[in-house]
């Protein structure tokens, strides 16, 4: 006879709660890991969503894309609250227990890496950040070599008749086309004839919103706890933040409301 499903054998909780394991008696540790195993679990979630969203563009089924793009957009919005829950974390507090992180970093996490590959931010480079772990660099390589969201929704545009580029090396950053903001300026104009475009094109907008205000949130709580300090994976930290937030994964969808 099999055991009972119950709510803790369902969710695996004994073994989910026994991996929060702070390396020292810091009070604020639990909290540091708590909201980063969080993150990636949501991040783990958006891959989901996103990566079903792409074949459901692929293939012109636009419809359950628009749920799971706009359920993404509500996880980054869960995740940009938990960097109010983090920046609880005082200077002090954090330098007791900051000794113990190593090397280890944000920045290594390759799920949030697949995320922006997949979004369209592709960076070869950052593959060689998990050489060590030759999985885990397969899939990202993998994930780097595939059209990403907006260049599947490109690809789409050309399918309904819009005269846009669809040959690119996929593993480059994405260079915004005067063709393909033609495309959307032509979409925007007249949203009741490509009213589906028009709504995927917001979706996108949405997204891309919702991952800059998470960056945001991350730099002014890494600002706020170490202030200008070099983050413990090697980066500038705030000034390397300020960087990332300088990169966009859509321009056309930007540069568009100008020419409009």
């Amino acid at each position: 006879m099999t055991n009972a499903i119950t709510y803790r054998s369902y969710l695996r909780l004994p073994e989910l709660l026994d991996l929060q394991s702070p390396l020292t008696d810091a009070h604020d540790e639990l909290l540091f890991i708590s909201i980063h195993q969080a993150s990636e679990i949501w991040l783990k979630l958006s891959l989901h969503e996103l990566r079903a969203a792409r074949d459901c563009v692929i293939a012109d089924n636009l419809a359950p894309a628009f749920k799971m793009m706009s359920r993404v957009a509500r996880i980054q919005a869960q995740m940009i609250q938990s960097w109010e829950v983090l920046a609880t974390m005082t200077p002090a507090d954090y330098t007791a227990m900051r000794g113990k992180l190593g090397t280890s970093s944000g920045f290594q996490s390759d799920q949030y890496r697949a995320i922006e590959f997949l979004l369209g931010n592709k960076k070869p480079e950052m593959v060689d950040v998990h050489a060590g772990e030759p999985a885990v660099a397969a899939a990202l390589r993998a994930e780097l070599e595939r059209p990403s969201l907006y260049d599947e929704t490109i690809r789409l545009l050309a399918r309904r008749g819009f005269d846009v580029p669809t040959a690119r090396d996929w593993t480059q950053p994405y260079a915004a086309s005067p063709a393909v903001e033609a495309a959307w300026a032509a979409v925007y104009a007249d949203p009741e004839r490509y009213w589906d475009l028009y709504e995927l094109a917001e979706k996108l907008v949405d997204l891309e919103y919702h991952v800059q205000l998470w960056r945001f949130g991350h730099l002014k709580t890494v600002e706020r706890v170490i202030g200008f300090k070099m983050g413990t994976g090697g980066t500038a930290g705030v000034s390397y933040l300020a960087k990332v937030l300088e990169q966009g994964f859509f321009p056309e969808l930007l540069s568009v409301r100008t020419a409009l």
